[in-house]
């Protein structure tokens, strides 16, 4: 006797299907879910491999690349089949995933060198592995036996972080033969990926991808060489601490070498605050020091450890808020949903801000404003303010790369620094992590700690905030005379015992489920650092889980 259940399809209606038919065979079953392209499903605020089968009647919401988890199932498979490209073009090169760069992924081959033509063979493989339509089979084995065949394929990384894996099973994915271990879904086969190209960027490969601010299209290339140095700065500090990847870190946090890990990663951050605070005070010019960078950087206490640097250069810096020089409320631009857009570059009088400026530059007393937020008024300090030639201003505010908002003031007085968390620590060669979820995961234990705010709050808001990045921050990151990393290579090991509470609050009636259940299944990998008596008062991390001397708790 056959045995139906109803599924109550998002956007097309309800259907009965047979019990334990996979999500890919509905795909098939409902013409309007034909040539869909849809790479996975949404069951109970849950994401769902389109292996899943239907044993209950239930509601189910297919995704494609235009949902964010529908896009992360693209990227791992494209990821997926371009190691699996190189592996049989170059039998012995290992393919790191290393990070976004450029509206890509960026990529690099070792024990090959590689060139255009190089690049051209490879994209040549990828296409023909794609129009087989290969099967990507998730296959659940004992974790042993995954070892013995990462052993084989010489995938050393993925036995590093296996000694710490709790479970005894453990599901991988296989292509043809080639094993590969993802940490979230992949298609169910080659031919789910329609759009890729790449592109030589000595010494790697920018893999790109649709993205939605190209139309899901491919999007155009943008050099961003300065970002580009700047992660390569941090892997060659990755290097000098031997801490690559999750099981390299695991290992330092195990044999108690993390507390020396813990003095260089600090000492490395001094070291560069330092080499700008040397830059800034070697040209007598700089008068203006723009701060910026996209939430939770680390922007604030960098701003507090630069001035102090440029004190012990002979410096006597002062700092302008640029929130005081909000527009009155009624004068707030609105947003496309008509709500006040406080992230506009035009919601800062940005005449007055250039105004006060020339007058503190030319040695002129000012009044300085002060914004009243319950009021929405601008009032201004009794008090006014004066500075020296030996008196740098520093400013910190999102859109201080933006030659708009000082457009008044010569370049050659200004200095602009980029700030951002480029996490360069991998959970192993092809699976990388994002730099949003550190900084994600930094603001969500902060507003918990500062603000009130629990998880959903921090979620709720985290796409709005990623917007008025996207708008106002990152098309600028060039414009930096210099970059700043934040990102601290040991810090998702402190974050995680602040993060995991927080984040197992959410129950599966949120729609932020599917996003808690992500973040807890990344973070499980680390070993908690549980003692922080190493981590100085001034570090960024202490912005966020508490203890810095640059915050009033």
């Amino acid at each position: 006797m056959t045995i139906e259940k109803e599924v109550n399809i998002k956007g097309i209606g309800k259907v009965k299907v047979k019990k334990g038919t996979p999500l890919k065979d509905l795909l098939l079953e409902v013409s309007e879910l034909k040539d869909k392209n849809f790479l996975c499903g949404r069951i109970n605020n849950e994401i769902k491999h389109l292996d899943y089968k239907i044993d209950n009647n239930l509601e189910v919401e297919f995704l494609d690349i235009k949902d964010k988890d529908g896009l992360r199932v693209y990227k791992r498979t494209l990821s997926y089949i371009f190691v699996k490209a190189c592996k049989e073009l170059y039998e012995n090169s290992r393919v790191s995933i290393e990070h976004s760069l450029s509206n890509g992924l960026y990529v690099e081959i070792h024990n090959v060198y590689i060139t255009p033509r190089d690049v051209k063979k490879i994209k040549g493989k990828m296409k023909e592995i794609i129009d087989k339509d290969l099967d990507i089979k998730r296959e659940l084995i004992k974790t042993n036996e995954a070892d013995k065949i990462f052993k084989k394929q010489n995938m050393k990384d993925k036995l590093r972080l296996s000694k710490y894996r709790q479970k005894k099973d453990i599901h991988v994915y296989n292509l043809d033969g080639f094993y590969d271990k993802f940490y979230g879904y992949l298609a169910p086969s080659t031919g789910f990926i329609d759009k890729f190209n790449l592109k030589y960027y000595r010494p790697g490969i920018i893999i790109q991808y649709p993205r939605e601010d190209s139309n899901f299209d491919i999007p155009n290339f943008i050099e961003q060489n300065k970002l580009a140095k700047i992660f390569k700065e941090t892997e060659t500090w990755g290097e000098i601490l031997d801490v690559g990847n999750v099981g390299a870190l695991n290992d330092k946090v195990k044999d108690g070498s993390i507390g020396d890990i813990i003095r260089v990663s600090e000492t490395l951050h001094e070291k560069k605050l330092s080499y700008i605070a040397d830059s800034i005070t070697n040209d007598k010019n700089i008068r203006i020091i723009l701060i910026a960078g996209p939430s939770s950087s680390g922007k604030t206490t960098f701003a507090h450890r630069l001035s102090i640097h440029l004190r012990v250069n002979g410096k006597k810096p002062i700092s302008i808020s640029l929130d005081d020089y909000f527009v009155n409320r009624e004068d707030t631009p609105l947003d496309e949903n008509g709500e006040y857009d406080f992230e506009s570059i035009d919601a800062i009088d940005i005449e007055k801000f250039n105004e006060d400026l020339i007058k503190l530059i030319n040695g002129d007393e000012v009044r300085l404003p002060k914004f009243d937020f319950i009021s929405g008024k601008r009032k201004f300090r009794d008090k006014p303010t004066k500075i020296n030639k030996d008196q740098p201003i520093i400013i910190e505010g999102i859109h201080g790369l933006n030659e708009k908002l000082t457009r008044s003031i010569p370049k050659n007085n200004k200095f602009k620094v980029y700030v951002s968390a480029l996490t360069q620590l991998n959970i192993d060669y092809h699976n990388r992590i994002p730099t949003t979820d550190t900084r994600l995961l930094r603001r969500m234990v902060r507003d918990h700690n500062y603000r009130g705010n629990d998880a959903v709050r921090t979620l709720k808001l985290w796409d709005s905030v990623r917007k008025g990045e996207e708008s106002n921050i990152f098309p600028y990151q060039e414009e930096a005379d210099v970059m700043f990393n934040s990102a601290l290579v040991y810090e998702l090991a402190v974050l995680k015992k602040y993060a995991e509470p927080l984040l197992k609050e959410i129950d599966s009636s949120s729609k932020y489920y599917a996003e808690s259940k992500r973040l807890l299944k990344f973070l499980k990998y680390f070993k908690d650092i549980s003692e922080e008596e190493n981590i100085p008062n001034t570090s960024i991390i202490r912005e966020f889980v508490g203890g810095s001397c640059f915050r009033e708790d």
